[in-house]
């Protein structure tokens, strides 16, 4: 089949043959088809049970709307803004699952009937890319039955595993419109000591993951005067073009991929998919292979880091959810902070802020949470990081954990965590604090 082979249809044409009761994934991030989503949204009213995957998306979910929950069951395998309500409250599923392993699901568990996906225009050979979001897109499309892809002229061409054969696609749609940005994310106070902190881990020569955020951001931002950093990652941001473009990431002293910046999605600014559009030094590959810690770990000096949204005294971490309410996924931190702490001279690093709701809530706790999922256990964590400081939990017991965790949690937390951490035999003693004088006596 050649390039005039291609079955050009409308969006609506192309959704048409897909029937109740089958699977359908929907591309992810910022190559979202969104003409095709609002198609398929459409034919609610003629369809029922069809199960819709994805990983995180940034257009509109309308198949999670509550007027849709007969067409549509909506599974996650990682929860944005978009879905998360509908997760919440029970009219959508979430899978935990590691985002290394989501790929071979469309092989072995979750056999695809669709995929619907956005892709660069072909080539003059008659090659697609899938663009910004490698991810679990190349593996979707290898093993549905079926793939439909809009086909946007704004839609970076990107090296790597990403090539698709335009003439072997179910259905294309010509479309033109802009994708969807993430703004980037201010760098407060809390965020920038962060940020020193953990640039403070990281040297000349290092190996990078860092996911979107103030905390990556700032830590992106004091990296400026390294040298020689490399780049093997499952998230590009803004903040990676910056150190390229200041020369601190040319991925030259890289053992695994030397000289090229590994990825599986871009998410961002205009300027970010710009950077990638056509760009040989960044390469794009599917989760299995980006996120496998066993890939991860043949970059030596690789450092990880991730977040949390709470860490217990032991240093268990939960990543996820608020108690039992779902709110993100496990994404890739294990992923990366397993292939970090196999990598010779790895550094695995956890990084939270040691407070929530404006100061009133330790991060750092006696106990997670009721319902909180471990995403990241005791036994993987290395590094944590707050505002505070660095611990070091590697290797350690329980009382020099609970010990370390104490002195980098907010200074009006330590007391009673000390005394929580003392009432569970995590320590053997109370801090010792002088006194307060009795009322009427001399100070």
């Amino acid at each position: 089949m050649s390039i005039h082979d291609i079955r050009w249809q409308t969006p609506e044409q192309a959704v048409a043959k897909i029937k109740s009761g089958e699977r359908v994934l929907i591309g992810s991030g910022a190559a979202e088809p969104s003409r095709l989503v609002q198609a398929l949204a459409a034919r609610a009213g003629e369809l029922e049970r069809v199960n819709i995957l994805h990983i995180l998306t940034l257009g509109d979910a309308p198949y999670v709307s509550p007027q849709c929950a007969k067409a549509f069951r909506h599974t996650a395998f990682f929860i944005g803004h978009n879905v998360r309500e509908a997760v919440q409250e029970g009219r959508a599923d979430f899978m935990p699952i590691f985002l290394s392993e989501i790929p071979a699901l469309f092989e072995r568990r979750l056999p695809l009937d669709w995929a619907l996906v956005q892709l660069s225009p072909p080539d003059r050979h008659g090659f697609c890319t899938v663009g910004v979001s490698a991810d679990v897109v190349v593996s979707a499309i290898r093993h549905a039955r079926h793939v439909i892809a809009e086909i946007n002229p704004r839609m970076p061409r990107t090296s790597g595993n990403t090539l698709i054969r335009a003439a072997d696609l179910f259905a294309a749609c010509k479309v033109d419109y802009a994708l969807p940005e993430l703004p980037v994310d201010k760098i407060d106070e809390t965020s920038s000591a962060i940020g020193k902190h953990v640039a403070g881990l990281i040297d000349d020569g290092d190996c990078l993951q860092l996911g979107i955020g103030a905390i990556p951001n700032a830590v992106l931002a004091e990296l400026r005067n390294h040298k020689h950093l490399g780049l093997h990652t499952e998230m590009l941001s803004d903040g990676i073009v910056d150190l390229v473009d200041c020369g601190a990431i040319d991925c030259s002293r890289k053992n695994y991929h030397p000289d090229k910046a590994i990825c599986s999605f871009a998410m961002g600014t205009r300027r970010l998919y710009d950077f990638v559009d056509d760009n040989p030094f960044v390469e794009f590959y599917g989760n299995e292979f980006v996120n496998d810690p066993f890939n991860v770990a043949r970059n030596d000096r690789m450092v990880a880091v991730n977040s949390a949204i709470q860490i217990d005294l032991t240093g268990q971490v939960n990543a996820d959810s608020f108690g039992s309410r779902p709110y993100s996924g496990i994404g890739g931190q294990v992923d990366f902070i397993r292939g970090a702490s196999r990598s010779r001279g790895g550094k695995p690093i956890i990084a939270l802020p040691s407070t929530a709701k404006c100061g009133e809530l330790s991060r750092i706790t006696h106990m997670l949470a009721p319902g909180a999922g471990v995403v990241t256990s005791r036994g993987d964590v290395h590094y944590v990081v707050t505002e505070y400081g660095v611990a070091d939990l590697y290797a350690k017991g329980i009382q020099a954990r609970a010990r370390a965790l104490i002195e980098i949690a907010h200074p009006k937390f330590r007391e009673q965590l000390e005394n929580e951490a003392f009432d569970l035999k995590y320590l053997t003693r109370r801090l010792v604090r002088p006194e307060k004088p009795a009322k009427g006596k001399a100070k």
